[in-house]
């Protein structure tokens, strides 16, 4: 959708974004930082995903749930960097209005079925420490695909709301975005018309798809933790805990950077440290996802070094 042209001024069907820096000499030294983080990311949920496809230690609906989750850690950088990479490649800052609102389209799918994703991965430890007599039958595969079929249809649900609520926005100038991709809070900023609708929208889908998930989080590692305090043998405990810290990392990382960015309502302007939350959100986060996963777990280190070996002897 175009957006129409206000009373007295021109519709916009581009916008430049500004980038990380705005230095043109430091453009060589952004891209080859941008560039490995992206090929370390990608390489490392991939990774990640052929050790579990390979390995059968693995094929439990644990690490059914984080081979999705590195799907959509690919998936999240893949919509923001690359994109980045090409402009700074070609000294183009310029975005259509049509790639802006894709951009912002993939961006919300992806960290909605972030989102509950990692819910489902919660309820996942719950019923393996809490209630471990009926987990099998409580965590089929039914329920498992289920579940991952609910994360893409909240994801595409949000998506929508937000894309669709955006393209009604007027936007007859300025077009300059201080950020290196296209998302809400950014563009409400360049709007010629209200956002008071706009910004109600996002705190009310805020509270849907992030606040109640983490409600459900909170509320299943405290029934975790309740179960893992009585287990009297200290090696037990630990265990317990081992197979939760990674994945509590994880909600916290990716819950604090979401929240500092979409939660603050009423900002007047852009800043650096908007661009800083942007780069957690799309770069680091899923840059880090296979190391925090794989750091303290000997299966997925045991099955990743398998799938390297295997690879190489076929060399």
């Amino acid at each position: 959708m175009e957006p129409e042209s206000e009373a007295n001024g021109t519709a916009v069907t581009e916008f430049i974004l500004l980038g990380l820096v705005e230095t043109p000499e430091l453009w060589p030294f952004v891209f080859v930082l941008f560039l490995f983080a992206y090929l370390v990311s990608v390489g490392g949920n991939l990774s990640i995903l052929a050790a579990i496809l390979v390995e059968p230690k693995l094929h439990t609906p644990m690490y059914f749930f984080l081979g999705n989750l590195s799907v959509l850690d690919v998936g999240c950088i893949t919509v923001t960097v690359p994109a980045m990479l090409d402009r700074l490649l070609s000294h183009r800052r310029i975005i259509s209005y049509q790639a802006c609102l894709s951009q912002l389209f993939f961006f919300h799918l992806l960290a909605g079925m972030d989102c509950f994703l990692l819910t489902a991965m919660a309820y996942d430890r719950f019923l393996a420490i809490c209630r471990p007599l009926t987990y099998s039958t409580r965590m089929s595969q039914t329920v498992q695909s289920s579940l991952v079929a609910v994360s893409w249809a909240c994801g595409i649900s949000n998506a929508l709301t937000h894309t669709i609520a955006l393209s009604t926005l007027n936007f007859c100038g300025p077009n300059v975005i201080n950020h290196f991709y296209c998302d809400l809070p950014q563009l409400f900023q360049l709007s010629c018309s209200s956002i008071q609708f706009n910004e109600l929208l996002l705190f009310v889908m805020c509270i849907l798809m992030a606040g109640v998930p983490l409600v459900l989080i909170i509320t299943s590692y405290t029934h975790v933790a309740a179960a893992v305090l009585r287990i009297r043998s200290v090696e037990g405990r630990k265990k317990a805990f081992s197979t939760c810290g990674s994945h509590l990392t994880v909600v916290c990382l990716f819950y604090g950077t979401g929240i500092f960015n979409y939660m603050r309502l009423g900002s007047e302007e852009s800043s650096d440290k908007d661009k800083g939350v942007g780069v957690f959100n799309t770069v680091i986060n899923p840059m880090l996802n296979p190391l925090v996963y794989s750091l303290r777990n000997p299966d997925v280190q045991g099955a990743l070094w398998r799938v390297l070996m295997g690879k190489w002897s076929l060399t």
